[in-house]
């Protein structure tokens, strides 16, 4: 660090001890807006990855005649490889056994008197997008529908529901990021516009005894970058704690496949501090560019 980097550095660090309320005051601005963030990243990535793991499940069922025959069966399951609303590898055949084995495991009771097994034939196919759940099953079924087929569902009103929640979990988590973001650039802007009221008189002076524009703009600056760095770290601390204590007592509550996770800690720690020392940047420097008439 050279010499002037230094002075810099020396003089944020006084002016941040000599005006310790404003600084406990912008620090406490950004450990709350990242605390927050952190929450609304880890919330949101979870309800994301969710709602794209229950769109996958998103399948139009194909129930088979019992007159169909091995050689149809076979000729319509090539046969939807070829389309266009068919997800690659999605096609999936369930035998009568195999229907009523997984019957017996879901529903024992309804399954344990039974005579003989009711239950077809079927493929499960998967469509490529969730979105086209609806395009595909118009496809199969309707006019569309083969001889041999009995019957084609696609849980048409649980999937437009699941659909609809996805797509507002997605909105609802990116404006309430951009929210938060714009809310805690404003804040530390207005905390560090405080601190230059406050020291106006300190910085008429500076200037004139000569002292550059960068020279009193650089200690606000690093002021700002100082209380973010230090509002991210305090914000991350609060949530390894929260994720200690209260982690343990949610997960029993959340769904237990594999593939629904939230984002990871490390990277929504790493993107904490680079937004808090954005927004410390980010806030000070509009600040000074708007109220620093020097």
């Amino acid at each position: 660090m050279t010499g002037r980097g230094r002075l810099l550095f020396a003089e944020a660090w006084r002016s941040l001890g000599a005006n310790l309320s404003t600084t406990v005051a912008a620090t406490m601005t950004v450990l709350i807006g990242m605390f927050l963030l952190g929450l609304f990243i880890a919330l949101g990535t979870w309800t994301v990855s969710w709602s794209n793991h229950v769109k996958s499940e998103l399948v139009v069922k194909v129930n088979f005649k019992d007159s169909a025959t091995v050689q149809q069966r076979n000729d319509y399951a090539r046969m939807l490889q070829q389309s266009p609303y068919v997800k690659v590898g999605g096609i999936k055949y369930i035998s009568k056994q195999q229907a009523l084995k997984d019957m017996s495991k879901r529903f024992p009771e309804m399954v344990k008197n039974l005579s003989y097994n009711p239950l077809p034939n079927s493929i499960a196919v998967t469509p490529n997008k969730a979105e086209n759940v609806d395009l595909l099953f118009s496809s199969l079924s309707g006019k569309n529908k083969a001889p041999f087929v009995d019957k084609v569902t696609d849980g048409k009103r649980i999937s437009h529901r699941i659909l609809q929640v996805a797509h507002v979990i997605e909105v609802v988590f990116t404006l309430a990021t951009l929210v938060l973001v714009i809310a805690s650039v404003l804040l530390i802007s207005n905390t560090i516009r405080l601190s230059i009221f406050s020291r106006r008189r300190e910085i008429e002076v500076m200037k004139l005894v000569g002292a550059t524009n960068w020279f009193v703009r650089g200690p606000f600056m690093l002021e700002g970058l100082i209380c973010g760095i230090a509002g991210a770290l305090l914000a991350v601390f609060f949530l390894v704690i929260g994720k200690a204590i209260a982690l343990p007592a949610i997960l029993p509550h959340l769904s237990g496949d594999a593939d629904v996770h939230a984002l990871a800690f490390p990277l929504v720690a790493l993107v904490l501090l680079g937004s808090g020392l954005a927004l410390g940047a980010v806030g000070s420097g509009l600040t000074i560019r708007r109220f620093l008439r020097v």
